[in-house]
């Protein structure tokens, strides 16, 4: 298990940007891609705002033919599909030649509920008894499989090819398995994101339990407001983000560009015992997490530079950040700058994960740690243990060493991977 592990490749479907430039730019300068969703005000939601990525039909033509494109109603996929496509060409890796796949080449591909619109339209037409309408993508596009399937597909990916799922975690459990395989050797190269679907379909469930903010709705862009004491819950939000993972050796062989190195991280859970449980983290499973991801990566609590937090918006980002207090034993002003993009593309479920890695990353490679939106009237017990400035509200021009991003998901189930600048 000593193989270095390095990022060759980025995509980025999101809210706020589609592409990596337009996503780089928004995330920069601020920009949230939380909009007022008028199909949500029609089916009298609570929460009528949310984010979601604008793709228009040119995005489509680009990444879809018309007979691919034929009945496909599965916006997850359609996500997913972008990300992962674009981060294999921003690699500057070829597809695989027509008879015969890339054996060194694999995919982990997480998502939660996929293709929820075409799941509907499905039902609707077997109750109908129109089962011959349902045209020859409908398995595809429902199964959780069927992004990492379509894209093994499109790339000719011969080894390993999987979707794993964990709920808010998803995306950066699948960054932590792709590094574990192409360390023990079993691949060269992994594209691995994570997508999610958009629509009431999706968040209806999170509008019932009533966690979702309700009082923006006429003012979407300050809704997400992590670590704000105005913080009324968290915005829905959905996309995907993919990273292709390579071997320092398969790298440096071809000449590839290197955004970051993978040091490592853990993945593990509170068991829903203690302060935990279905919606909520036990907080020593999650200091244990953090403290085990820097001593696998062989990282000092000192050496982090920046935190990628979870940070929903919700009343436990303070609990999150004394989390972080306790597992790094720092705190006022020497505690590291903290960040959550949920504040400019909403809490994209599934996908946070990857969209939230590639931003991280790309702190590292352009040299700054992007600001948090709303965060202006900081929670006053984040406040009582970090400084004020240790929480950015705009994009600050410090060049991070070392990035430390952390997902907490549904179930009690945690993941923490640490990046740090490529150095030979």
């Amino acid at each position: 298990m000593d193989n270095r592990v390095v990022i060759t490749g980025l995509g980025i479907c999101a809210p706020n940007g589609i592409g990596l430039k337009a996503f780089c730019e928004a995330m920069t300068d601020g920009v949230s891609g939380i909009r007022f969703r008028p199909e949500l005000a029609r089916l009298r939601f609570s929460c009528q705002i949310a984010g979601k990525p604008e793709v228009t039909e040119s995005h489509l033509n680009r990444y879809f033919s018309p007979l691919q494109l034929r009945g496909m109603n599965a916006s997850g996929l359609v996500y997913g599909a972008i990300a992962g496509t674009d981060a294999w060409k921003d690699a500057g890796l070829p597809m695989a030649e027509k008879e015969r796949p890339d054996w060194d080449s694999g995919i982990i591909f997480g998502t939660g509920i996929l293709g929820a619109d075409k799941f509907r339209e499905s039902i609707l037409a077997i109750d109908q008894g129109n089962v011959r309408r349902l045209g020859s993508t409908a398995v595809m596009q429902v199964m959780a499989s069927g992004i990492s399937a379509y894209l093994g597909g499109i790339l000719g990916s011969g080894n390993q090819v999987t979707t794993n799922s964990s709920a808010c975690t998803t995306g950066t459990e699948g960054v932590l398995m792709g590094y574990d395989r192409i360390c023990a050797g079993k691949a060269k190269r992994m594209l691995v994101g994570s997508c999610s679907d958009s629509g009431p379909y999706i968040w209806a469930g999170f509008d019932s339990m009533r966690i979702l903010p309700r009082k923006y709705n006429d003012r979407p862009m300050e809704a997400s407001r992590p670590m704000s004491a105005t913080a009324a819950g968290f915005v829905p939000g959905s996309g995907a983000g993919a990273l292709v993972l390579e071997s320092l050796e398969s790298a440096k062989a071809r000449g590839a560009h290197i955004y970051a190195e993978v040091l490592g991280g853990t993945v593990n859970s509170g068991g829903q015992r203690g302060t935990g449980s279905m919606t909520a983290p036990n907080g020593e499973a999650v200091v244990r997490c953090i403290d085990s991801a820097l001593r696998v990566s062989g990282v000092l609590a000192s050496e982090i530079d920046t935190i990628s937090g979870h940070l929903t918006a919700t009343g436990k980002d303070a609990f999150e950040v004394a989390n972080w207090c306790t597992a790094l034993g720092r705190s006022g002003s020497d505690f590291p700058f903290i960040n959550s993009f949920k504040s400019l593309v909403g809490h994209c479920l599934a996908a946070a994960g990857s969209i939230e890695c590639v931003a991280a990353v790309l702190q590292l490679s352009e040299g700054k740690v992007f600001g948090n939106r709303n965060s202006e009237d900081l929670h006053p017990e984040i406040g009582a243990l970090v400084s004020r400035e240790k929480v950015p509200q705009r994009t600050m021009a410090v060049a991070p060493k070392t990035v430390i991003k952390a997902s907490f998901g549904f179930g009690d189930v945690n993941a923490c991977v640490i990046f740090r600048a490529f150095n030979d």
